[in-house]
């Protein structure tokens, strides 16, 4: 029943965004005609990611003269990014930003970025998406159906509380813990003690309010534009995940381009990496700087319990499915 209520909602997408504008066709000069996308957002205007998805948008709607017009549909009008993926992978809508952690159910390859303590930090993370395994795993993408322009930035993963502070993974014994869709997710906070509870992101802030959520987890711009904070005031520097984002388009979208629009789509798109990181760097000292003021109790730990405790999830991974992506990893590391 789920699953056809989602296509439900998928379908009834292709009414809100309009139908495609596809008059373009493949070649070496420009894509003829003129083509209004819609790139679909979860995060609200002033939000890192969807700052970089304007950018973006408004610089391939400047180097085309207006030939691709890009609507950025922030702060969840298409829906949640689950939702999304699908409206994009059906072409009622044509771009989106998403976290990597949904889009392992469409490529199962992109559920290794949701394991804990994967990367040891910002720039061994960065290392390996720069590379040349990175780079494929986006081409990986066209199996279904889409074709992956960029990585953005979503930073580290922490714990927040209600209540109980987080200091120790025995802590969260007994805690109901929000976690993104993915089995990952689950198995690691069951691995260090506490109940994973799965919900839309949407949900998280009145099931806290309400006692449904003991708490969650998310990077801290996350946790302060979504209002977390006001409940949660508890917030443990844990980085127990480095989960990124990827800008991707509808591959029948994309082949309709022509060489030259679809190379400067990936320009552009690797170009607003750096505009993308720069703002979220600025985003991460101001809600630091704001949860301070708020009077937030940001614990610092010691993550080698935690790390500790999760620790046979990282060895049955090695041994399965993500051998090969995982000694992709451990070679940037190492080199």
């Amino acid at each position: 029943m789920k699953k056809q209520t989602r296509s439900l909602r998928t379908l009834a997408a292709l009414g809100l965004v309009g139908a495609l504008a596809l008059t373009g066709c493949g070649g070496g000069g420009e894509s003829g005609g003129s083509q209004q996308w819609s790139l679909g957002e979860t995060h609200p205007k002033d939000y890192p990611t969807t700052q970089a998805d304007i950018w973006f948008a408004d610089h391939v709607r400047e180097r085309t003269d207006g030939r691709i017009d890009i609507s950025v549909r922030h702060s969840a009008q298409l829906g949640e990014e689950r939702e999304v993926i699908e409206q994009v992978q059906m072409g009622a809508a044509q771009m989106t930003r998403v976290s990597t952690a949904p889009v392992a159910e469409f490529v199962p390859a992109f559920g290794v970025f949701s394991m804990p303590y994967l990367f040891d930090d910002e720039e061994h993370l960065w290392r390996f998406l720069e590379g040349d395994y990175a780079q494929g795993m986006l081409g990986d993408l066209r199996e279904s159906g889409f074709v992956g322009l960029a990585y953005y930035e979503a930073g580290a993963r922490n714990f927040y509380t209600v209540d109980k502070p987080i200091t120790s993974p025995e802590d969260l014994e007994g805690l109901d813990i929000r976690v993104i869709e993915g089995s990952v997710n689950a198995d690691m906070v069951e691995a260090m003690g506490g109940s994973p509870v799965t919900m839309d992101y949407g949900e998280v802030y009145s099931s806290l309010e309400t006692g449904v959520l003991d708490g969650a987890e998310n990077n801290e711009p996350s946790y302060v534009s979504s209002g977390h904070y006001e409940l949660a005031k508890h917030f443990t520097m844990d980085a127990h995940q480095r989960i990124p984002e990827v800008l991707m388009i509808n591959a029948d979208v994309f082949d309709s381009l022509s060489e030259k629009d679809q190379q400067l789509l990936r320009d552009v798109a690797q170009e607003s990496v750096a505009e993308q990181r720069k703002l979220w760097d600025q985003e991460v000292e101001e809600s630091l700087a704001e949860m301070k003021d708020a009077g937030i109790k940001i614990h610092d730990v010691e993550t080698t319990e935690f790390q500790e405790s999760v620790s046979g999830l990282l060895d049955e991974a090695r041994k399965g499915e993500y051998s090969e992506v995982m000694a992709a990893i451990d070679e940037v590391r190492e080199s």
